[in-house]
């Protein structure tokens, strides 16, 4: 090779044709290599996707063949009824999803009355607070049954800790464990009753109010009250309250609470919730029943309260 020449391979040349050839397999090369890189990532996307798939499917059909529970034990019409001494009407559990049964009418003359509360409802405890001891009076004596229906429907108004829905359980516990304590606890829970806005009160409160209560079962009543084992059905009955229809009533469901139903009849309270009111509407609800023995004093003294 002379000075001045390249030993480059001259364009157009044997050499540089092969060059060409070597680096056009090259690139084939990686991009094969590319493109299965490529299937392998979409086909780790497309098995992940699927596995995740698989296992939300999984999750909602354990969820769905679990299934709610049972009603507590005592209140197969939603709610508790209670008659002379107190003493709980016993009845079976609610079975999950069926319709609940109405309450069997009463004695001649023994007057009907049911309420809905939500326990952390101002207008529940001012209801409580004045009519309370006419209350008791008529049930303790046989002139009247009381069937209590608890309900939820603050439950987002207590600060995050859903006291409506944990004060409903609490209640549906002692209808399963402790029905005959049920009067008193339904009474104690609107004993400085927490205000709209706060925590309420807590589960060991719940209990310490319900052993004063009565509660002959406690540890089981605990468990009841820390696992919240009535939830679900406290939401349920809530539902049905609000939907109707509300059997042997005038009226087709709940829109607001305390709900007063004496008879079939709603009572239609003002806002002081005077207990004159509601011996009232009982004797003129009763009519001709109240000639029977024991009758309810029809203006009874209310006791003297102040409004939470």
């Amino acid at each position: 090779m002379t000075y001045g020449e390249s030993d480059r391979p001259e364009p157009g040349g044997n050499d540089a044709r092969a060059a060409a050839k070597e680096r056009a397999r090259e690139l084939r090369a990686l991009h094969r290599k590319q493109e299965r890189r490529r299937r392998l990532i979409i086909l780790s996307s497309v098995v992940g996707g699927a596995l995740v798939v698989i296992a939300v499917v999984a999750v909602t059909l354990i969820t769905v063949n679990q299934g709610p529970a049972r009603g507590p034990l005592n209140m197969a019409s939603d709610g508790i009824r209670i008659g002379a001494d107190l003493k709980a009407v016993r009845t079976p559990g609610l079975a999950p999803s069926a319709t609940p049964v109405a309450s069997e009418p009463g004695e001649t003359g023994v007057i009907d009355i049911r309420v809905y509360v939500d326990y952390l409802c101002g207008n529940c405890g001012t209801f409580e607070q004045n009519n309370a001891a006419q209350l008791r009076k008529w049930v303790s004596s046989g002139a009247a049954t009381i069937e209590i229906h608890p309900i939820a429907l603050l439950t987002t108004k207590s600060a995050g800790t859903q006291y409506s829905l944990r004060a409903a359980n609490a209640a549906a516990c002692v209808a399963e464990y402790s029905p005959d304590a049920f009067f008193d606890f339904h009474e104690a829970l609107f004993a400085d009753q927490p205000e709209e806005g706060s925590e309420g009160l807590t589960d060991e409160e719940l209990l310490s109010r319900a052993v004063d209560a009565g509660v002959t079962d406690r540890a089981r009543i605990k468990t009841c009250i820390e696992k919240k084992r009535f939830a679900s059905w406290v939401q349920a009955a809530t539902v049905r309250a609000l939907n109707g229809p509300i059997p042997n009533a005038d009226i087709p469901a709940i829109t607001t609470a305390p709900t007063i139903i004496v008879d079939g009849k709603r009572f239609q309270y003002t806002k002081d919730f005077d207990a004159k009111e509601l011996a009232q509407f009982v004797t003129d609800a009763a009519g001709d029943a109240y000639t029977a023995t024991p009758t309810p004093s029809p203006t009874p003294a209310p006791t003297a309260t102040t409004a939470p």
